[in-house]
């Protein structure tokens, strides 16, 4: 949608609980960390302004509730999205295992040419790293995921997880494959 000027992106952000998809939103939008944020209910957003190519591209990101109880309300705010940020906490093992569930439940209900970036969150907790960075990307691999260093030699502003998806966006649709998917590790 193009209104005076600006280009509006509606991204979601889904995962486990505890991944830190509140934080990420924060991050983005306020650039603000809170070690004592509470988990989300329902849907939370907040919206960014950022400059790509020459355009101002206006960035509604939606924080979904990661609990098994509110599945049925977010899946509901993923048709419409342009892109989808999936999360998990490289310090949990499980929070990866169930990224396969999440994509799943991703394409069952978003759109078909929704941008989707797999994002291993936390790096702060490198030291407990239980996710080992290759087996992200064996994962990308099987699911044919374009990887964050071919996303990075293709831009050179904010490498934050949100603007790569609004930056794949906001390219031509000619040049976008249907269902994309990239992994920031």
């Amino acid at each position: 949608v193009i209104s005076t000027g600006c280009v509006y992106s509606y991204l979601v952000l889904i995962g486990d609980s505890g991944v830190g998809k509140s934080n990420l939103l924060s991050r983005f939008t306020r650039n603000e960390f809170n070690l004592e944020s509470k988990s989300t209910i329902g849907v939370e957003f907040a919206t960014r302004s950022i400059q790509v190519d020459g355009k101002t591209v206006k960035a509604q990101i939606w924080d979904t509730a990661g609990q098994e109880r509110y599945r049925a309300i977010t899946s509901a705010y993923y048709r419409g999205a342009v892109g989808a940020l999936l999360v998990y906490d490289i310090a949990k093992h499980l929070t990866y295992e169930n990224v396969e569930r999440w994509l799943k439940e991703l394409r069952d209900h978003a759109d078909s040419n929704i941008v989707i970036m797999l994002v291993g969150n936390k790096s702060d907790l490198r030291h407990l790293r239980a996710v080992p960075t290759d087996e992200a990307r064996t994962f990308a691999e099987i699911y044919r995921i374009v990887s964050q260093k071919q996303m990075s030699d293709r831009r050179d502003n904010d490498m934050s997880p949100s603007n790569n998806v609004v930056n794949i966006q906001v390219q031509p649709t000619e040049n976008k494959p249907k269902m994309q998917c990239c992994q920031s590790i």
